[in-house]
């Protein structure tokens, strides 16, 4: 009976994965709201402005590994990481709120945590930065 029951609590979560639903997390970082919107990519909005986002990821992506590209009109950095690879996208949302977007992939595949953890990154630094 107990592994029957054990079988129909874990037959929602065995669907959802193999069906390839992304699994949706909300969480708070110093005011900044952050959802992940794929399997290897976190978002969030904040009120730091553009240039010291952009300061901030920089200085993170050096420390994280090589910069490949970054493009600040176009507010894109590359990073290099063996064997990560990370993107960093930033869209001005207005004068003084600013939209990140932090993909990680390893060997091709999603890392979310990498992703979470270079976002947070980001955030920490720009915070203490102003």
């Amino acid at each position: 009976m107990k592994k029957l029951l054990a079988l129909f609590v874990l037959i929602p979560f065995l669907v959802t994965g193999l069906s390839g639903c992304v699994p949706v997390f909300l969480m708070a970082v110093g005011g900044v709201g952050v959802y992940s919107i794929s399997k290897d990519t976190i978002q969030g909005d904040t009120d730091t402005s553009y240039e010291e986002l952009w300061d901030s990821a920089l200085k993170v992506a050096r420390i994280r590994g090589t910069v490949k590209e970054e493009d600040f009109n176009r507010g894109y950095i590359e990073i290099d990481a063996k064997p990560n690879k990370i993107w960093i996208q930033f869209v001005r949302v207005t004068v003084a709120a600013t939209k990140i977007k932090v993909s990680a992939r390893k060997y091709k595949l999603p890392n979310i945590d990498l992703a979470q953890e270079v976002f947070i990154k980001i955030i920490e630094e720009a915070k203490r930065g102003s």
